[in-house]
């Protein structure tokens, strides 16, 4: 006895699809939920979450009508909402192709005057020792930073109206 394995949701979606695609009609909720499990083989409990999950991806249309509720989706519609898709993507490529070779023509006006020559390396390699001492002295300076009189200055300034107070209290 081998057990029978379920749809997966994308297979349900697909079958679904099929119906409105092959009837070219208008459905209710309840003649979805006796034609789905009989043509197409999903079960009724899944039907509404099904039909639910493809009106929110706007691939079936819904409209209320009275009390009721009516689905469809024709294939035209679909057709149309690829072209659009197709059209928008291509739209995009031809958007960033142009501003690929716009970045390729910038970079090719940026190397002109910047061929890599001897002098070039050397006032790199300076620059580069340069920054080097650079980063040594701002580390020097910080370490002897607490030594320096404008420091020490502000720290007694504010210090001074709590050793005011300090003083005051020793006394009395």
């Amino acid at each position: 006895m081998s057990k029978k394995r379920g749809l997966s949701g994308e297979e349900k979606r697909t079958r679904m699809m099929e119906i409105f695609f092959e009837t070219k009609d208008v459905f209710q909720l309840k003649d979805l939920e006796k034609l789905a499990p009989k043509e197409k083989g999903i079960t009724a409990m899944s039907v509404k979450e099904v039909l639910q999950s493809l009106v929110d991806d706007g691939m079936v249309d819904c409209e209320r009508i009275g009390t009721s509720n009516y689905y469809w989706a024709f294939p035209s519609k679909a057709l149309h909402a690829r072209k659009r898709k197709l059209e928008a993507l291509n739209s995009q490529l031809s958007e960033g192709s142009q501003k690929h070779a716009d970045l390729q023509k910038s970079i090719e006006k940026a190397r002109v005057g910047r061929q890599e020559t001897e002098e070039r390396a050397m006032l790199a390699k300076e620059l580069s020792s340069f920054q080097d001492q650079r980063k040594k002295l701002k580390a020097e300076v910080e370490k002897y930073r607490e030594c320096d009189p404008q420091v020490v200055e502000e720290i007694r300034f504010s210090c001074a109206p709590v050793t005011a107070w300090n003083s005051l209290c020793r006394q009395g």
